[in-house]
């Protein structure tokens, strides 16, 4: 399950699982943008959480350029991602409407100019793996590190204020994980909170 480094009234900023990352941090890095309620389809949410959750993708595709080094003249890719629930080997096996079974959600994509990956060479397009190779592809692939993580929360957070208008009360706090460092969402500060997966 990713790691939600950051909540507010658009939804979650999450850090792909450890083995779940779709381009490695030196590549330009991959977080992850849901929605403020689970939907199959992005017309589902109302003009509100659309408008919000648009801001937050916005906000933290801003932060990580803006905070990364590997994307000095780089650029993301916004990738609505959730197919592979649907694939017939995925759980439950067999063939699945998207309506019952797809959870729409946003990937952002680093791209720097510097990639050494022939996956994500600059200046073409991704290529993603089928289904059946995902485990062999991603496992290869390192997550940003706490301390990046931090630097883009930080000025997702500012971002979000300053250019889009949000209020204090609509942006949860977040501090680092006692054990790994990463962002812990939406925690009372003064009471450390660990990570899901250093608590699990």
């Amino acid at each position: 399950m990713p790691m939600e480094l950051f909540t507010c009234a658009g939804g979650a900023l999450c850090l792909p699982t450890r083995d779940g990352a779709l381009v490695s941090r030196a590549d330009g890095g991959n977080l992850i943008v849901n929605p403020p309620r689970k939907v199959w389809e992005r017309s589902e949410l109302t003009l509100d959480e659309l408008r919000n959750w648009s801001c937050l993708v916005a906000a933290a595709g801003a932060a990580m350029l803006r905070t990364l080094p590997q994307l000095d003249g780089g650029c993301i890719n916004y990738w609505e991602a959730g197919n592979w629930a649907l694939n017939p080997l995925a759980p439950p096996e067999g063939g699945k409407r998207a309506p019952d079974h797809r959870s729409m959600h946003l990937h952002l994509l680093g791209r720097s100019m510097e990639s050494a990956d022939p996956n994500w060479r600059w200046g073409e397009s991704p290529v993603f793996p089928r289904y059946a190779e995902r485990a062999d592809w991603l496992h290869e692939n390192d997550r940003l590190t706490p301390a990046e993580a931090q630097a883009i929360v930080a000025a997702t957070a500012q971002i979000l204020t300053d250019k889009y208008g949000f209020a204090r009360a609509d942006i949860d706090l977040a501090q680092p994980c006692p054990s790994c460092a990463y962002p812990v969402a939406g925690k009372t500060p003064g009471k450390p909170v660990r990570c899901v997966e250093c608590a699990a």
